[in-house]
């Protein structure tokens, strides 16, 4: 008896990427309509980022962290070194090193690539700035009363030296009272190292070796760094080849004493 031939199978195909909120609005408009959306509100000023090479790997470590906390939340906006535009019909804006915003969607911000307080309804809820030696004086005067003025409603300043060199201070939080910023609580450990608790975040910020970690107190757990999270996605993926490897040397075997069955029976 000749065995039909079967139909080639179609080959597999990747699973398809899921879109961020922001890039499923995005998608809405034209070409012409996010280049005059740009245009009217820039997402850049063409200027190097300041002490770039010394807060860069400090703004990814804490832009990281925070942003996969609240990674499964669809009504936070985490962002940082974007900008804030806070006046409409202006192109008066502030860059926070990073802002966190509650009660507000991605799926807002097309066709800009800006934070537009009017547009999304409120400014963000938090603010942190990082010291370096350009933008210290900035970041504790001019900066300090704009954030106010905007009303986000918490600022933190860390300084990542470990003499304070930036802020005179390791690490600084205030919230808004009145339209003014009031000291938030700060404790020390044991090796007088500062940490103070974000009311808006929920989260404990942690001065540790000139490190700033996130302590989510209802978790009983730090956030994880970009290094554990690397780690944790490598074992993830070591024990799922050890497990595929498990499953297809099972099904071989299971196969094989079929057959071993089959001959057995004569068939």
């Amino acid at each position: 008896m000749t065995t039909k031939p079967q139909p080639a199978q179609p080959p597999p195909q990747p699973p398809a990427v899921a879109r961020s909120p922001y890039q499923a609005a995005l998608a809405r408009y034209s070409p012409a309509e996010i280049t005059a959306a740009l245009a009217e509100y820039p997402e850049t000023d063409g200027m190097p980022l300041p002490d770039g090479l010394e807060q860069e790997p400090i703004f990814s470590e804490v832009m990281g962290a925070v942003r996969e906390h609240f990674r499964h939340r669809s009504d936070v906006i985490v962002s940082g070194n974007t900008f804030i535009y806070y006046e409409e019909g202006t192109r008066r804006n502030i860059a926070p090193d990073c802002y966190v915003a509650f009660g507000v969607s991605e799926a807002d911000v097309p066709p800009y690539n800006s934070y537009l307080v009017w547009r999304m309804g409120k400014p963000p809820d938090f603010a942190l700035e990082i010291g370096s030696e350009a933008t210290a004086g900035a970041d504790t005067g001019r900066k300090r009363i704009l954030y106010a003025q905007i009303g986000i409603g918490e600022y933190w300043r860390y300084d990542p030296t470990a003499n304070s060199k930036h802020y005179g201070e390791k690490l600084v939080g205030e919230r808004l009272v009145n339209g003014r910023y009031a000291r938030l609580p700060l404790e020390s450990t044991p090796d007088g190292s500062p940490w103070g608790h974000s009311p808006t975040l929920e989260l404990d910020l942690c001065w540790e070796e000139k490190i700033l970690r996130f302590y989510d107190p209802a978790a009983g757990r730090y956030l994880p760094t970009r290094q554990e999270m690397s780690d944790a996605q490598r074992n993830a993926e070591t024990a799922l080849r050890i497990s595929e490897r498990a499953r297809q040397s099972a099904e071989a075997e299971a196969a094989a004493l079929r057959e071993e069955l089959r001959r057995l029976r004569g068939e």
